[in-house]
């Protein structure tokens, strides 16, 4: 997830590109304070780096923006657009995810279509003000045991939880100042990655009775 506040004055573009680089699988592009012109335009200067190396784009809460730029989805909060009319706008292709603070909220969105949920936040993060408590590691157990799409956690997720959040559900992380607001992005990537594979594979020797 992105955050141009973060970047310390560098170039958003920069940033994903070495994020990418080092081994980012999706971008979403998230932009609270910027009209709708300069939405755009980095919704289109990112499609345009992204697309030749295979990586998706999402665009966070805007349906408009994610047609305009021709992005691969987009990713929706619990005051967005309701995900049946982001189905009727959309092509058939579109990945649509969800946020949900709550096991409700997860139930209802993968009732409703979501191909992910955003499991947000799962600890306090200040790039995320808008949100409810804390699901914290227990309620995202609780909100894996209730839905079967991927489960993605989201806010404060850094090196030093990685492992603990995996072990309690989540497929996957999203994060935005544990590398937009490094001094190197690329490095930070790789870091993370490393963490998130052998998390994953320990999860999965676990599941076979291995420790």
């Amino acid at each position: 997830m992105t955050d141009r506040s973060l970047a310390r004055g560098r170039s958003l573009v920069d940033v994903v590109r070495d994020a990418v680089a080092g081994g980012v699988t999706c971008v979403q592009l998230r932009e609270k304070d910027c009209s709708t012109r300069d939405f755009l335009h980095e919704a289109l200067l990112l499609k345009d780096i992204l697309k030749p190396v295979g990586v998706p784009l999402i665009i966070n809460d805007r349906v408009d923006i994610a047609l305009a730029a021709g992005a691969d989805g987009v990713h929706l909060g619990q005051s967005d657009m309701p995900i049946r009319y982001a189905r009727r706008l959309g092509p058939p292709e579109w990945i649509i995810g969800v946020s949900a603070g709550s096991v409700q909220e997860a139930v209802k969105a993968e009732e409703e279509g979501a191909d992910y949920i955003g499991a947000s936040p799962v600890f306090n993060t200040p790039t995320k003000t808008d949100t409810v408590q804390p699901l914290g590691l227990e309620g995202l157990r609780q909100m894996r045991g209730a839905v079967s799409v991927p489960l993605v956690a989201i806010g404060g997720i850094n090196t030093g939880n990685l492992k603990e959040v995996i072990m309690a559900g989540a497929d996957g992380v999203a994060v935005v100042s544990a590398i937009i607001a490094t001094d190197f992005p690329l490095e930070s990537a790789m870091v993370l990655g490393s963490e998130l594979v052998a998390s994953q594979g320990t999860l999965r020797n676990k599941s076979r009775g291995h420790f």
